[in-house]
Parts: structure tokens; C-alpha cells; sequence
């Protein structure tokens, strides 16, 4: 069974994320610079690509290749979602100040943030407030307003914008000729606009669409969208 388009086309390097120059180009002159930040801050909607420059941004201050989601002992994932307890926050704090295996620095992504406990939160910003010199944070959320003032002033805040349509016609458009398969701009700009200004959601539209026909039209795409 082959991977999903959205996995097999996620971004792995800060060039590849489409429709958020604004960010990436800040965070390249940055690395450029040496300047690393101890903690960022990634905010808007779902399939943006929060998730995929939190990953690439760990792998570029670490000087390491992003080739695919293998596990890095120097980058730790934790699902806020299911990890929300102050307990998991705690086991952090004691582990943040062992030095890192092999890498520059170690860093924490802490994916949909704002799903830890206000206990876990206080435990957090303790740490957020004297971090380790090798220790770098990469927080990201759907929902910026639940987090604490105190949390997000000592971070280095990103907001994600939904992307526009254009932009993500064009990289469906790539992606469509690249797995070889006809399908009509308009139909492309259709399933863009139905993404809704999520990247990922566009490619999940463009993936369900692929086997209707061996040319697929922006009727076919209506039908099948319920339009």
C-alpha cells in the first residue's frame, strides 16, 4: 500500500513549505545569523504546515538532513493532546538539562500546546524561564487564545495564515503531474478552494479525487464534493 500524497509530499526543507514566506524566510536568516532562538511559537489552522517546520526547524539548528520521520534522540515529539498532565511536563523539566547525544542542541516540539492542564502550564513556564543552554522549545497550536500571556510573551511567536488559492493550485498542480495523472486546472482550482486554505486538506481532496476517471474533470470533482 503506497503512503498518502500529504505524507509523501510533506515539505523537508524550509523552501519546500508553500504560502508562509513570511515565516520561513525570517527563520532561514536567523539560522543564517546563529541566532536560535530558546523557544517558538507556531499558531494557525489545521494542515498549514506548523507541524512540518517545527520537524525541519529541529533538524536545520541540529545541521542534520530531514529525510523522513525517523526518530532523532536529540528531538523530542510530545502530543500535548494526549501528554496534557503535569506529570509529562515534570518528566521534562528533569530531563531538559541532560546534554544532548550528538547533536547542538536538544530540542522539544510540543505539538496543540494548548491542551495542557494549568498545572502543566506553571511547570512549563518555569522552564520556559531558565532553559538550558542547549535546550531549544517548538510550541504549536490551532488555538493561540487558550494559552497563558505569560507562556507566549517568552516565545518567539509565528502566525501561520491560511494559504491562498493560487498558491496551493499550483503545488496541487506539481504534485498531480508528478504521479502522473490529468486532471483540469479548474478542477484543481476547485479542490484548492474546497481545502480551505489548508495544504494538507487539499491534497487529501486531490488524493480521493485521482482515481475517479484517467481524465478528471471540475464536473467529476463537483459530484464527488457534493457541490
Amino acid at each position: 500500500m503506497g503512503r498518502a500524497l500529504y505524507r509523501k509530499y510533506r515539505p523537508k526543507t524550509l523552501s519546500e513549505i508553500v504560502g508562509q514566506e513570511h515565516i520561513t524566510t525570517t527563520i532561514q536568516n536567523a539560522i543564517a545569523s546563529g541566532k536560535i532562538s530558546h523557544a517558538y511559537l507556531l499558531t494557525g489552522t489545521r494542515g498549514v504546515g506548523k507541524t512540518s517546520l517545527a520537524r525541519i526547524l529541529a533538524h536545520e539548528i541540529n545541521g542534520l538532513e530531514y529525510v523522513d520521520d525517523s526518530a532523532h534522540l536529540d528531538i523530542i515529539e510530545i502530543d500535548a493532546a494526549s501528554n496534557r498532565r503535569i506529570d509529562e511536563i515534570r518528566n521534562l523539566r528533569d530531563k531538559v538539562h541532560v546534554l544532548p547525544t550528538s547533536s547542538t542542541y536538544k530540542v522539544y516540539i510540543i505539538d496543540e500546546v494548548h491542551m495542557l492542564t494549568k498545572e502543566a502550564f506553571n511547570a512549563l513556564l518555569k522552564t520556559l524561564e531558565e532553559p538550558p543552554a542547549h535546550a531549544v522549545f517548538i510550541l504549536a497550536t490551532t488555538e493561540v487564545q487558550k494559552l497563558p500571556e505569560t507562556i507566549v510573551s517568552r516565545t518567539q511567536h509565528f502566525s501561520f495564515k491560511p494559504i491562498d488559492t493560487p498558491v496551493i493550485t499550483k503545488h496541487l498542480k506539481t504534485i498531480a503531474k508528478a504521479e502522473k495523472f490529468n486532471i483540469d486546472d479548474q478542477a484543481l482550482e476547485l479542490v484548492a478552494k474546497h481545502g480551505d486554505g489548508s495544504c494538507r486538506e487539499s491534497i487529501s481532496i486531490l488524493e480521493q479525487v485521482r482515481g475517479l476517471s484517467s481524465h478528471i474533470t471540475v464536473q467529476q470533482v463537483e459530484q464527488l464534493l457534493g457541490i
